[in-house]
């Protein structure tokens, strides 16, 4: 088995698909019994959805959203939602971002996302085994043998694969056991999710929300409510003064309880409510030290925990996945060398780092201005978070004396270690984003005028086994004549692009040109040796 995946959750589901994707077999062992059974998770960001628009499920993901919420819903705060209006963060959930990505953000559940992902990972040649855990691994210079156990009827198989990939979540036994450590703000709350069932059509008043924080002398947390507004979870995380709130809401919980904050977060004192569930969880903001360790990666919830302001978690663990996939695919298939896999940590770390922050801040700034006396890092643009980070690291070209992890995905005008804006070009008569061109092998985006390019991309696809594709963006490819400018290049000059949609290298003009520029870059970036002849 090339790669075992620890976890079937979201996290672990879309790293199966994407190995799937890249042409790489995996098996995911998922404790739980079947897919998720409660509506945790619903903000998709763009990145994600652009990674679901490559997978090929996008529109399934619209469609289940749209079964679940009403599209472009708006975050707010409230005393309670029968109550005063305290802040709108976003009114429409995609208003100012919907020019970035062909792509929009949507809410959407792990319940109706989870049946998709497995459907889509076993339809690449993936098998995932539920009520199956891994209970024990070690792993020697070629692999990893693990032992699985099924949960139901105790019998054990051992299983040994080229490399392993934590998806836990927060709890992970692999993380455990390496002994990685984690730095951040630890323990925030031990919270809970209150899944419960009331006619609260009416208290909506024609309002389109889709988060609902909840901030009051009695309670703080947020709801989600799905049409047609009958059923949905109140997440509570403190109680009382919210300047000095309770956070241990394990402690003496019962189902009554849990009703009397629904109705204090409602607003309505008496309205009839049915729990049906509760989950006990631990807020935190942390990251992992360490995201690899031989040939075993953690990913997700595993490597980084944040709170639940933003939408940022699971989010984060996509991005994660489509960071791995084609490193672990290019390396199993020889095209790469064991380098580019250390590219994973060297580049997801830090964006993970800067995420958990900015998760924590907004946490603070939203919900427990208590903790604003301790100080946080200033709360950056969404989109920034979301698609303007950057990576640095031998997988990428020079980023000159630049270290910044994030910035305004506006301003970034395909430098490398950024994502390749999205740009409407037209490919042999079809309209398509620059985002549809990327996801298998190299691209490289050249100017009108940069035959040198071209012909160092030809080389380059002869020599180097990854695979490149070369597309000339002109009259035909480029009605607007504007694709130069958007990223940062002349009509000499070129762009090269890896599989997960991130700038390698960009030459403005063709000054410089040399015949195997670009292959001496692509192997440099692949791990694999580089002739001193020509400076990559």
């Amino acid at each position: 088995m090339p790669v075992l995946i620890a976890g079937g959750s979201l996290v672990g589901l879309t790293t199966s698909a994407l190995l799937g994707d890249q042409g790489v077999t995996s098996l995911v062992v998922e404790r739980h019994p079947g897919e998720a059974i409660h509506p945790r998770a619903a903000l998709m960001l763009q990145r994600s959805m652009e990674i679901y628009r490559g997978m090929g499920v996008e529109d399934t993901m619209r469609e289940r959203s749209f079964q679940q919420f009403d599209p472009d819903g708006a975050i707010m705060a409230v005393e309670t939602v029968a109550g005063k209006d305290l802040a709108w963060y976003m009114t429409r959930v995609n208003d100012g971002v919907r020019d970035l990505s062909p792509s929009e953000r949507i809410f959407v559940t792990q319940i109706a996302v989870e049946p998709v992902l497995r459907a889509r990972a076993e339809e690449l040649g993936s098998e995932v085994l539920y009520g199956t855990e891994m209970v024990d691994f070690e792993q020697d210079a070629d692999g990893v043998t693990a032992t699985i156990r099924n949960r139901a009827s105790g019998d054990e198989a051992t299983v040994r694969a080229k490399y392993l990939i934590a998806a836990e979540g927060p709890h992970s036994m692999t993380r455990e056991k390496l002994g990685i450590t984690r730095s951040g703000h630890g323990s925030l709350s031990k919270s809970i999710t209150i899944y419960f069932r009331a006619d609260v059509g009416n208290l909506m008043r024609g309002r389109n929300l889709s988060v609902i924080m909840v901030v009051n002398p009695e309670v703080q947390g947020f709801f989600r409510i799905e049409k047609p507004y009958e059923s949905g979870f109140l997440v509570v995380h403190g109680v009382g003064d919210p300047q000095n709130p309770r956070t241990d809401l394990w402690d003496g919980l019962t189902d009554e309880k849990c009703v009397e904050w629904v109705r204090a977060a409602l607003g309505v004192p008496d309205i009839p409510v049915e729990i049906y569930n509760v989950m006990k969880w631990e807020a935190t903001a942390i990251t992992a030290d360490e995201y690899r360790n031989g040939r075993i990666f953690l990913a997700g919830d595993a490597a980084h925990e944040m709170p639940p302001y933003g939408g940022y978690g699971g989010n984060t663990g996509i991005h994660d996945a489509h960071n791995l996939a084609w490193k672990i695919a290019a390396v199993l298939s020889g095209a790469a060398g064991d380098d580019l896999l250390s590219s994973y940590e060297t580049e997801r770390r830090p964006v993970g780092a800067f995420t958990v922050e900015q998760g924590y801040s907004r946490f603070v700034v939203r919900a427990v201005t208590s903790r604003l006396k301790d100080g946080i890092e200033p709360v950056v643009p969404d989109d920034n978070i979301d698609l303007g980070y950057r990576y640095h690291s031998s997988a990428i070209a020079s980023t000159g004396e630049d270290d910044a992890v994030q910035g305004s995905p506006r301003s970034w005008r395909a430098e490398p270690g950024t994502r390749a804006p999205s740009y409407d070009l037209v490919i042999d008569g079809e309209k398509k984003s620059t985002i549809d061109l990327f996801g298998h092998g190299f691209v490289l985006l050249t100017g009108s005028d940069a035959a040198a390019w071209r012909e160092s991309g030809a080389r380059a696809a002869e020599q180097v086994a990854m695979g490149l594709t070369t597309y000339t963006i002109d009259e035909s490819t480029d009605p607007t004549h504007t694709f130069c400018n958007e990223y940062g290049i002349t009509s000499t000059g070129a762009v090269l692009v890896r599989p997960d949609g991130f700038v390698v290298w960009r030459a403005v003009t063709d000054v410089d040109a040399h015949p195997d520029t670009v292959a001496q870059t692509m192997r440099a970036v692949l791990g694999l040796p580089v002739s001193d002849a020509v400076a990559a």
